[in-house]
């Protein structure tokens, strides 16, 4: 049968675009693919280390003296729960299929290329955002101690520094930020400890506090906007809840390990690891940190009105207030320093998020193809200049006046924030509304991964890790990081603030105008869970694989040494 001329364009072209869609799928050719460089107990230490930032020694001044201990305690206690359901749906996904394109890849699959293209560009607007607030918390960190150089002159060093290293390739990256996590936790796990001792009467005063800051006057909860509101009980609640949102940005960053999963060796057993482990530090280090600084520092006292508003490093921490309030007068500038540490390792990893997310776009044709283009060393270099670039932004915040307070995001959420750019410092409240979405698109692609799975007779126990509590465990995470997001700005009504309630909300419709226009653009449709591709890029994953398992057995049995060292 000869088929008319129109008919033959239209199969081709119904051809060309399913050929391109299946491209889009498959991972790139070796030359143009990023290199599995991270070892297992480099994915395992940044997991952690990614999660580990200012938000927790810095931004819980803030969760403190509005929540009180009680609320500062069950905010951080119920956001780490939502954080680990979150994180066990991405690592269901990613060990399955731990292709080089991040979670927005998985969204593409799953759900619907226009909502993997608005989920990548939201995520990389939130790494635009947060690397420029990072590098300027370095240069104001440094500030600390010196004020006779101009914090311009630290921040180009610093990207310097974080572009180098990230240029350098991914095993260079994996090691640099194994040894700066490994610093960090061993930094936070002593913060920890002294602020046990000094809680137990440890300290120069023989004072043993115990629980007592848990008790009137100064908890168990804070009130916040009582002038406003005019109630107690309301402010208390408002109090409670003003900790969920600055929680939230704390924990957001730990979604890192579905960026790393592209080139993480062996990725179908350093992942699940990495994940069940998950759960102890979000533990041990969210939860017991805010609880030992809930028992050391009264949420009342004006010394940390001023620290969650300080204009310099160690000043803004809970930890120097403690120790300040306890009578230890000389760990103000070590502790400076583990600040200076931890802004500068997440300073370097958030370059390294956004070059992979702008990259994992470009492979999708989903951003400009001169993005997917990488080195020899497998680095995205155009990609990796374009977010160097953007760091430079940071100098719209610079002023003879720059303070800490300006650029943590987490002390972003008050109305009244003291900024000699506002409209650099209004891109802060961004942080925490594009890393929402973030989570809610992460759970819901899980939902729709699991859905697929039971479409098409695969069964969840087949997968190299199968999270728990599911399907409930990611409804609840989608509904109630939904509900968080809804009242992300409610302090803006206390009277209303036009900028802070833009900045607070446009993420919003930034994200739906991003996923309506593709969809129209290129007529997309939800994907069905039956037809759900499962399967196209995990063949090639799979012989990866087992290259990986096979040079791993050329080399022998591994000493107890080194066996002790790769459990790390």
């Amino acid at each position: 049968m000869v088929h008319p001329r129109g008919d033959h364009e239209s199969i081709s072209q119904t051809e060309s675009e399913k050929m391109t869609e299946d491209d889009a799928l498959k991972d790139p050719v070796k030359e143009l693919s990023l290199h599995r460089g991270l070892k297992a107990r480099q994915i395992s230490m940044i997991t952690l280390g990614g999660s580990l930032g200012t938000g927790l020694i810095l931004g819980s001044a803030t969760a403190l003296e509005r929540g009180g201990p009680l609320g500062l305690f069950f905010g951080y206690s119920f956001m780490g729960l939502i954080c680990y359901l979150v994180m066990i749906s991405l690592g269901e996904m990613g060990a399955y299929l731990p292709h080089k394109k991040g979670f927005a890849g998985h969204a593409t699959r799953y759900v619907d290329p226009a909502f993997g293209f608005a989920l990548g560009w939201n995520y990389l607007f939130k790494y635009f955002v947060q690397t420029t607030n990072n590098v300027n918390a370095t240069g104001a960190v440094v500030q600390y101690w010196t004020l006779s150089v101009p914090i311009e002159v630290w921040m180009v060093i610093y990207i310097t520094i974080i572009f180098l290293i990230n240029l350098l390739g991914i095993r260079f990256f994996g090691e640099f930020e194994f040894w700066f996590c490994s610093i960090k936790v061993i930094s936070l796990v002593g913060l920890i400890l002294m602020g046990l001792i000094i809680d137990l009467g440890g300290n120069p005063q023989h004072d043993r506090i115990g629980f007592r800051y848990w008790r009137p006057p100064y908890g168990p909860l804070g009130d916040y906007l009582l002038s406003e509101v005019h109630d107690e009980q309301l402010s208390k609640f408002l109090g409670f809840w003003s900790t969920l949102t600055t929680a939230l940005f704390s924990y957001i960053g730990t979604e890192l390990i579905g960026v790393t999963i592209g080139e993480a060796q062996n990725p179908r057993k350093s992942v699940p690891k990495a994940i069940r482990r998950m759960y102890f530090r979000i533990l041990v280090f969210y939860v017991g940190g805010t609880f030992v600084i809930s028992l050391t520092v009264p949420s009342t006292n004006t010394t940390l009105f001023v620290a969650s508003g300080s204009k310099a490093g160690a000043a803004a921490s809970p930890f120097v207030v403690a120790t300040t309030l306890a009578g230890i007068r000389v760990l103000n500038h070590v502790i400076n320093a583990v600040v200076l540490i931890f802004v500068l390792s997440a300073s370097n990893s958030d370059l390294y998020i956004g070059s992979r997310t702008l990259y994992g776009l470009a492979v999708e044709n989903k951003a400009p193809r001169i993005f997917a283009k990488v080195n020899r060393f497998g680095v995205p270099w155009p990609s990796l200049v374009l977010c160097t670039l953007v760091c430079f932004l940071t100098f719209l915040n610079v002023s003879s006046s720059s303070s800490i307070g300006t650029c943590l995001p987490t002390l972003s959420f008050p109305s009244s924030t003291h900024l000699d750019a506002p409209a650099f410092g209004w891109f802060a409240n961004l942080i925490a509304s594009f890393g929402a979405i973030t989570w809610m698109c992460i759970s819901y692609t899980h939902i729709a991964f699991m859905r697929a799975l039971k479409a098409q007779g695969i069964s969840r126990d087949t997968l190299p890790y199968k999270a728990p509590f599911q399907p409930y465990g990611s409804w609840f995470a989608l509904l109630f990081t939904g509900i968080v997001l809804i009242f992300n700005g409610f302090s803006t009504f206390m009277p209303f603030a036009t900028a802070t309630f833009v900045t607070s909300y446009i993420a919003i419709p930034i994200f739906f105008t991003l996923w309506a226009s593709y969809k129209v653009y290129y007529r997309t449709k939800t994907v069905p869970a039956s037809k759900a591709d499962l399967v196209t890029g995990k063949k090639e994953i799979d012989e990866e694989e087992e290259q990986f398992i096979a040079q791993e057995m050329l080399r022998g049995p591994r000493t107890r040494l080194q066996r002790i060292w790769d459990a790390l």
